[in-house]
């Protein structure tokens, strides 16, 4: 429960300043940050995930580091998309006329803008991440033993699933009820626009 909106929001903050520094620059900083993007996005988030995990194993941290990884691109492609529709404005140019810097143009006039966009963003992709996090432990690349984790506890519930059918259960109803909540909060917020 801890990792998943940790390494959310730490892939968030760096999606939305590598976002916003492509779209407000351009040029190329702009291709540099968008071909990166482009190359991690062409893996699949869950094969991605593998890929990292059985590479650098199954820890705490090293799940942390894949959920960045995977969090940050299309964080900034969001961001990015957000934020050349919004450096167009007039207020913004104001901003640039006035001499403001470019983090006070970046934080104040164009991010409380896109901020309802990209919380709704993050609400959904942090379903996505619960269950990527599920599915590493249901496949052994969760965390380890003594750390709580529904992926694992399903598996191993599947072994016993005939005698004691709780044990896959409750884990499984766990992990859909968190999914469905998160993204019932990112509707609410859709239609609250």
């Amino acid at each position: 429960m801890a990792i998943a909106p940790i390494g959310l929001f730490v892939g968030y903050v760096l999606g939305i300043v590598l976002g916003s520094l492509a779209a407000y620059f351009g040029g190329v900083i702009d291709v540099i940050i968008s071909r990166l993007s482009e190359t991690i996005l062409a893996f699949p988030t869950i094969l991605l995930y593998i890929l990292l995990i059985a590479t650098i194993g199954p820890s705490v941290t090293n799940i942390l580091i894949a959920i960045i990884v995977s969090t940050v691109p299309p964080a900034s492609r969001i961001v990015r998309g957000l934020v050349l529709e919004v450096v167009a404005k007039p207020y913004v140019s104001a901003a640039k006329l006035r001499g403001e810097s470019v983090a006070y143009i970046i934080a104040v006039e164009i991010l409380p803008n896109i901020a309802r966009t990209i919380l709704t963003d993050a609400c959904l992709r942090f379903g996505w991440i619960i269950l990527s996090i599920g599915s590493l432990g249901f496949l052994g690349l969760g965390l380890p033993p003594p750390t709580p984790d529904w992926g694992g506890m399903i598996r191993e519930g599947i072994t016993v699933i005939m005698v004691w059918p709780h044990m896959a259960v409750v884990p499984c109803l766990a992990l859909a009820s968190l999914v469905v909540s998160v993204n019932l909060i990112a509707d609410g917020l859709t239609r609250s626009r």
